[in-house]
Parts: C-alpha cells; sequence; structure tokens
C-alpha cells in the first residue's frame, strides 16, 4: 500500500465486518510484521487483525522520516484505508511506543489499548547494559554492549553482528536454534535503526501524556525481560488510569511467544471485558 508517500506491505486477516485490531512491531530497522503476525493472528478468529511492515522495516521502503509522528501517521493512514473509526491499538517493545503514541494524538480512535515489554521512557536502559555484561549465556563483544539502545551503525552488516550478540538475552529459556533462525529471517535497515535509537530516543519521555489515555489498557511483560524489565511496565500502568498490569513468569521479553497460550487468553479476557469482544 502507498501510505504518506512509502510503500508499505499490509496483511489483514479475520472477518472484515469484526472490531479491528492494528499492531505494531518493534525494533525499527530490524522487526517485521512477522512476529505480530504470528502473536496476533489467532486473534482473527474473531477480530480483524491487521500488520505491516513499518517504513524503514521488513519489506517495506525505505522513506524517510524514521519518527514517532511519522509512524503514527503512518498507522491512522492504515486506520483509515481500512474504513475503521476506532481500533483496538497493540504493541510490543518499540512498537508498544509507537501504540501509546498512537493513544494519546487520536484518543477517540482507540477502543482499547495492549501494550507488551514495552516503556515510557529510557529510564531503565542501563539495566540492559548491566545485564548484557554479566550473562553467563554468551560473550558478548563490549563493541556490542556499547551500542545497546544507540543508534551508532555504519552498516547492515554491523548491525547483523550487533543482533546476533544480543540475541541470546531475549527469550527466558535461551535456544541457539531460534537465535539462528531469527537471524537468518532479519531484514536489515541500519539508518532506521540509527534513527530510532539514535534521534527519537534521547528525547523520548511519555510519562506526562500517559494519565490522558482515556482507553481501557492492558500492560503486559514477561518477568525476566532483560531489555524493559518489569518496572518500566509497572510506570505505564500507575500513569494510565485503571490500566491492567500482567507479569508473565515464564518469559522474557516475548511472552506472546514464550507463553502463547496464556497471552492469548489474558488478551481474550482484557478485550471482552473491555467490550471489544462479544
Amino acid at each position: 500500500m502507498k501510505i504518506n508517500g512509502a510503500e508499505l506491505v499490509v496483511e489483514a486477516f479475520g472477518p472484515t465486518d469484526a472490531p479491528a485490531m492494528i499492531v505494531h512491531h518493534g525494533a525499527p530497522g530490524l522487526g517485521s510484521r512477522n512476529e505480530p503476525k504470528r502473536s496476533f493472528g489467532p486473534f482473527a478468529d474473531r477480530m480483524r487483525v491487521i500488520v505491516f511492515d513499518a517504513r524503514g522495516s521488513g519489506e517495506s521502503s525505505d522513506d524517510e522520516p524514521f519518527t514517532h509522528e511519522q509512524w503514527v501517521a503512518d498507522v491512522d493512514a492504515i486506520r483509515e484505508h481500512f474504513g475503521y473509526e476506532k481500533i483496538v491499538m497493540a504493541g510490543g517493545s518499540y512498537g508498544g511506543f509507537i501504540a501509546m503514541e498512537y493513544a494519546v494524538a487520536h484518543p477517540d480512535r482507540v477502543s482499547a489499548l495492549v501494550l507488551r515489554d514495552t516503556a515510557a521512557d529510557t529510564a531503565h536502559d542501563h539495566l540492559a547494559v548491566e545485564r548484557a555484561r554479566s550473562t553467563d549465556r554468551s560473550v558478548i563483544p563490549e563493541w556490542i554492549i556499547e551500542r545497546i539502545g544507540t543508534g551508532r551503525f555504519e552498516s547492515n552488516e554491523q548491525l547483523r553482528e550487533y543482533w546476533k550478540g544480543i540475541l541470546p538475552l531475549y527469550d527466558h529459556q535461551h535456544d541457539p536454534a531460534k537465535d539462528a533462525a531469527k537471524l537468518a529471517a532479519t531484514r536489515f535497515h541500519y539508518r532506521t535503526h540509527n534513527a530510532a535509537f539514535g534521534q527519537n530516543m534521547p528525547r523520548y519521555d511519555l510519562k506526562p501524556k500517559l494519565p490522558t489515555v482515556t482507553c481501557p489498557t492492558l500492560v503486559t511483560v514477561g518477568r525476566h525481560d532483560w531489555r524493559t524489565p518489569v518496572a518500566a511496565s509497572q510506570v505505564i500502568a500507575d500513569l494510565i488510569p485503571d490500566a491492567r498490569l500482567v507479569v508473565f513468569e515464564k518469559s522474557g521479553h516475548s511472552p506472546q511467544l514464550e507463553e502463547p497460550e496464556l497471552f492469548q487468553r489474558v488478551v481474550r479476557d482484557f478485550l471482552a471485558e473491555a467490550g471489544v469482544l462479544r
């Protein structure tokens, strides 16, 4: 689809007359629609689930700007294209940043907000560096540790080596075969990653705006998340009125993949209570 001057790859599943959910993937320049397709595809039995590669990621075009404002505008253009007045907005990790930004910018267009392993600011980023240095899963080169949460990459090849180095940290139960599969499936866009973490994140702080979010909100997080710890999710849950926090005890950064049945049950129950699913 042509969206705001960029070519975006978009997929939609489920009944066209069902409530709509748009899911934003994480890791700009590394992530893609593949993860939200796996995680939220099962909801297409009762919802219209829309996933996409954000500009500068996956198979979509590398048309700048790579800003939160632009990514939010792209989400709204997708919503408008499919003709929905309201959507469930979902996002994990960096996608959670955009999901929250969207709910702040367009409160009248969000029926519910589903967040996963995300943060309202960068206050906990130093913990990720500490955990990378202390992990016993692998020896992570110092140049990789120094680039965690930064936008200092010179090529796709260098970003690939970085991704390969930090992948062992993500899951609660480490599986090298899974890491290898993730690495092989990743499309790299280092300029997008540099913009996201080098330009956007130094000024990212949504805490003052979160109390203005009016829709029902579910905040989920893995107990053992190395990148966005439980404390970061607690901040979000404390600031958004009546938000619900659910901690997945056997997960790292991806409870939607590490505990999929429980994750889907929690989200379905939340959406039913929010009046989205009937």
